[in-house]
């Protein structure tokens, strides 16, 4: 798809269907994750749900990747394979999950605190979150896609932090990654114009050291290339006029770690 593919309102709310049961998935991780169990269990739970609720995980054999979630622990900036890790107190778990239903595409990522974190590892998450909100803000008609880049790249490195450039978000809805790239990064005032009907996935992927990644051999992992840690926030948003409309939520997940504390 090489051309930007405008959603119509119907569509926007079959997208939003989708992004919902994303969210409701990574709730349904967020009661499990704990110290003690694997990223496996993680995975399995995830499409379980899934297909429990009528939808097909999207990242299942996307371009051969074998699982239903991405699972990137510390220093794994995304596409982690869920594996036998075992989750430990102390850790970050970027949780990056996508779903299809009814033929519509939602995607959303969280970052996982588990008990108690470093201080750098606290402040990564909470300005990764921030980096996200700022740049949703900037997802109206009007706006131009270096205004989303631009509002991550300079609250992160602001507080000392590195931008991943190699990954990007991107549209979304009718298939996983569509036109346009939305990346991290970016002068205001730069790019295409944002305009009713985009649907895109905004998602900081923000390193506490350099911005610099390793890609491992096994086609997807990436990691940090000083192997400090990594945070990484995702929604699915649609433009609008006015104020953005983030199909996605992450007040289900949050709702479910508080009960948890």
């Amino acid at each position: 798809m090489s051309k930007i593919y405008y959603k119509s309102l119907e569509e926007i709310e079959l997208i939003r269907e989708s992004s919902l049961l994303v969210s409701k998935t990574l709730a349904e991780v967020a009661k499990v994750i704990q110290p003690g169990v694997t990223t496996k269990k993680l995975d399995q739970l995830a499409e379980t749900f899934i297909k429990d609720h009528g939808a097909i995980p999207a990242f299942l054999n996307y371009n051969g990747f074998p699982y239903s979630l991405c699972i990137s622990p510390n220093e794994q900036v995304v596409h982690g394979f869920p594996s036998d890790y075992v989750i430990q107190e102390g850790d970050l778990i970027s949780v990056d999950c996508g779903v299809i239903k009814n033929n519509y595409f939602g995607d959303s990522a969280y970052t996982f605190s588990i008990g108690e974190v470093s201080a750098e590892k606290k402040k990564l998450v909470e300005v990764t979150q921030e980096c996200l909100r700022l740049a949703v803000e900037k997802a109206v008609v009007g706006s131009r896609i270096g205004d989303i880049g631009f509002a991550v790249q300079d609250l992160a490195e602001k507080n000392g932090f590195g931008v991943v450039r190699e990954l990007v978000g991107h549209g979304v809805g009718v298939k996983l990654h569509e036109k346009p790239e939305v990346p991290n990064y970016g002068k205001r005032g730069s790019g295409i114009k944002l305009e009713e009907g985009m649907v895109i996935a905004i998602e900081p992927m923000i390193n506490a050291g350099t911005a610099g990644v390793k890609f491992w051999s096994d086609g997807w992992t990436v990691t940090s290339s000083d192997n400090r840690p990594s945070a990484h926030f995702e929604h699915t948003v649609a433009v609008k006029k006015g104020k953005a409309d983030v199909l996605s939520t992450f007040s289900l997940i949050e709702e479910v770690l508080i009960e948890k504390k």
